[in-house]
């Protein structure tokens, strides 16, 4: 006798999630709030390719390839981001039965190419941190940002309310949900309170103008200031004005990335000969194989050797 097994029913309970649906789940489900950003633009591309009514049971690989085409002309480690957003979803949704094939079977994670040295001479850094044409917003945003060596993400995202100035530090929420502290210098310390001009609640860096209070566009409620009425400073324009303002002091006049303040700062503290556990701490990340990046000691380095070494310089005679 020989037993055959019935195809099973769908759960009526998750046969009709849409696309739609099954993204707000999985966005409320991650703890870090600059994950949960990041990962929502892919995932918008991903309901504008399907649909936001079509069945997340029937995500193919069409859908997928659909999605990541927005980025197919970027950056590998750009296009492997916005992979990873996809196949987080994907692992998610296959948890909780809402899927059972691997839409993204079919796409494949780019070899990223080594960039070098990616920090920012201190003379040029200083130069912009000093310039009278940018705006006190950009200035301490920069600062903040070297002083702390932190995410862009994370300063971004800070609140009035997570600044302490006494101490010279700030409570941020950091890879993974963990609530870490940041800390600053005394440049950063005398041009902070200037910005914030009393205000004691809401975001540390406002938008230019007021956010909207209804429609698409309008923000969530903790990212508009209750004194101004204006909104949070959004990355991609933090990110452009900081391209713009650096583009004069970049050789190859393309401007600089906010995440190269961070790689700056680690690597001169690396120049400077601070050490691994040192610069850990300051990063504040989980393992040290993963500073191997951030402090390559790179083309400062490389001159102070050559100069020092040059045959032809005047030595003191002993």
């Amino acid at each position: 006798m020989s037993i055959v097994a019935f195809p099973s029913q769908p759960d009526p309970a998750t046969a009709d999630v849409t696309v739609t649906t099954a993204v707000e789940r999985f966005l409320e489900s991650l703890a870090a709030a600059t994950t949960r950003a990041g990962y929502a633009e892919t995932l918008t591309r991903l309901t504008a390719a399907t649909g936001p009514h079509h069945p997340v049971a029937a995500l193919q690989s069409e859908h997928y390839a659909s999605a990541m085409d927005q980025w197919s002309a970027a950056a590998a480690a750009t296009w492997n981001r916005h992979l990873s957003a996809l196949t987080s979803f994907t692992t998610w949704a296959q948890r909780q039965e809402l899927l059972a094939t691997n839409p993204a079977r079919r796409l494949e994670r780019r070899k990223t190419a080594h960039r070098g040295d990616r920090s920012i001479p201190r003379t040029r850094l200083e130069r912009l941190f000093t310039d009278p044409a940018h705006a006190l917003r950009e200035k301490v945003l920069w600062r903040l940002l070297y002083d702390t060596a932190a995410r862009a993400e994370e300063i971004l995202t800070l609140n009035v309310e997570d600044l302490d100035l006494e101490f010279r530090r700030a409570r941020v929420v950091s890879k993974g949900g963990a609530i870490e502290y940041v800390h600053w210098a005394t440049p950063t310390a005398r041009i902070l309170p200037r910005l914030l001009a009393g205000r004691t609640t809401g975001p540390v860096f406002l938008a230019d103008r007021r956010a909207p209070t209804s429609g698409r566009r309008a923000p969530a409620a903790a990212d508009i200031c209750p004194v101004t009425g204006r909104g949070r400073l959004s990355y991609p324009r933090a990110e452009y004005l900081f391209k713009s303002a650096s583009a004069k002091l970049d050789p190859h006049r393309q401007g600089w990335t906010l995440h190269q303040l961070r790689h700056s700062a680690l690597q001169h503290l690396a120049q400077a000969g601070r050490t691994a556990p040192e610069l850990q701490a300051k990063s504040r990340h989980q393992h040290l194989a993963s500073l191997g990046r951030y402090v390559r000691l790179g083309e400062e380095t490389s001159a102070r050797l050559t100069a020092e070494a040059d045959p032809a310089q005047r030595r003191r005679t002993r």
